[in-house]
């Protein structure tokens, strides 16, 4: 199972050159895989293309761009450009968004979100795979006047969803080629999240889905202080809406039940669990929170059980 690392980094002179460094210490750990969220602030794709170029051991990908305010034509380029860049190792995750970025951001309504996948998936699927594209949906209109292509990135992208309730499951089942749910527990993961994925895909005549956990978490002694630190960070999810059901569905009550805090042999348990329910690949968020000291403490076990 891939073994991956969320990089984030608030460096006050320059966040490229920082996130490169702390890539650099990844890859030394052992760690196969960096993901980069998006808000907005840089551009994920790019910092992706840049570290992947930079350290070529990693696999490099976004975790995940939220569709609203965007056009598929677009991140396609975003995503063919840094497929061209990294010679394969990118992975495009892209997000539904939320009422906040999406009205609050762009003073767009966030209205039928899963309607609006579907459609921006198609298209996805159509520019990475062919260089063209020719839609007219309800929501989106697509075409390429002049080709879409990007030499070097003949291959196309892997496209992951963050889907988590059933309606974007099915959809990512269908059209993607797996998800990158976050805050979605070892139970929420077996009993729900992986059948559901699964079936649609089998259903769709694609391969089994790639399943992308995405898992708050941190090695250190100071079990009980990193959690308070985790529960303020991690309370922002609680009042979304797909998330707080996940949360729910994974037999917790608030966002930090589902953070992974303790010594080597408790993490590595999770770790453990996370396989067992269905994930194939596991990457590891907030793993900076205790300090650099717990930091690589952290990445060292994640090398060794990437190994």
């Amino acid at each position: 199972m891939t073994i991956g690392v969320a990089l984030h980094t608030t460096d006050t002179e320059n966040q490229i050159d920082a996130t490169v460094e702390l890539a650099r210490q990844a890859a030394d750990a052992g760690i196969r895989s960096a993901w980069f969220g998006q808000t907005l602030g840089a551009d994920s794709p790019q910092l992706a293309a840049i570290v992947g170029r930079e350290v070529p051991e990693l696999q490099v990908g976004t975790s995940a761009i939220p569709i609203v305010g965007r056009h598929p034509l677009t991140v396609a380029s975003q995503a063919l450009t840094a497929q061209a860049a990294t010679h394969g190792r990118y992975h495009l995750g892209i997000a539904l968004g939320s009422k906040l970025i999406g009205e609050g951001a762009f003073g767009l309504p966030f209205e039928r979100p899963v309607a609006r996948l579907r459609e921006f998936l198609t298209v996805l699927r159509q520019v990475t795979g062919t260089g063209t594209a020719d839609f007219r949906g309800e929501l989106i209109t697509a075409g390429t006047p002049v080709p879409a292509v990007v030499p070097g990135a003949d291959d196309g992208v892997p496209i992951l969803v963050a889907a988590m309730g059933p309606q974007a499951l099915k959809v990512s089942g269908e059209l993607a080629d797996g998800i990158l749910p976050y805050l979605a527990g070892p139970r929420a993961l077996e009993e729900h999240i992986v059948p559901a994925v699964t079936a649609a895909a089998e259903a769709a005549g694609r391969p089994a889905p790639r399943v992308v956990a995405l898992v708050p978490g941190v090695v250190t002694d100071d079990v009980a202080g990193v959690r308070e630190k985790a529960a303020g960070q991690l309370a922002f999810y609680e009042q979304i809406p797909s998330y707080a059901r996940s949360i729910e569905a994974s037999g917790a009550r608030r966002a930090v039940d589902l953070a992974v805090i303790g010594d080597e042999r408790a993490v590595a348990e999770e770790v453990r669990r996370y396989r067992d329910a269905g994930a194939t690949e596991v990457a590891f968020s907030l793993t900076d929170l205790a300090g650099d000291a717990d930091r690589l403490r952290t990445w060292a076990l994640l090398g060794e059980l990437a190994g």
